[in-house]
């Protein structure tokens, strides 16, 4: 709930650029990059490679992010365009101002506190993710079929 929340706020306060947040958080990575490929994206930004490039489809129709050249062509490289720099710096002064405010509604000990632990928890969520994708795709039970109970 918590992220739904904070994520609506930030995309209520970018909403007069035309960016919702996730983009405007994968164009900055693309920014303070220069160029990035998709998995360099994804690990940056701890989302799903595949979550990630229909977001980076969207930004690419849009004229945001383009391709790069890369030295091995199996490997999606991405720059920002001229468009997608303006948006970006369109942005950035929106995001800081709600960035400030929640600031100003924690508190700066607050914040730091709250940073500490989040970025805690990504630690331990992805590398919770990196040991279950070395274990291989667990096996799903079909949700239709009966559920045996275990005999005393």
């Amino acid at each position: 709930m918590a992220t739904r929340a904070v994520t609506q706020l930030y995309d209520d306060a970018l909403r007069p650029s035309g960016l919702r947040v996730t983009q405007y958080g994968v164009l900055a990575a693309i920014a303070r990059q220069g160029e990035s490929t998709v998995g360099g994206l994804a690990n940056a930004l701890a989302v799903d490679q595949t979550t990630l490039t229909r977001g980076i489809a969207l930004l690419e129709r849009g004229g945001m992010v383009e391709r790069a050249p890369h030295a091995d062509s199996r490997v999606k490289s991405l720059r920002l365009t001229a468009r997608g720099r303006a948006a970006l710096e369109e942005a950035r002064p929106m995001w800081a101002a709600a960035q400030d405010a929640v600031l100003r509604e924690m508190g700066t000990a607050g914040w730091a506190d709250a940073q500490r632990r989040l970025a805690r928890l990504l630690t331990v969520a992805v590398a919770r993710r990196a040991a279950s994708r070395q274990r291989g795709p667990s096996v799903r039970r079909d949700s239709s079929a009966p559920r045996r109970r275990k005999s005393a």
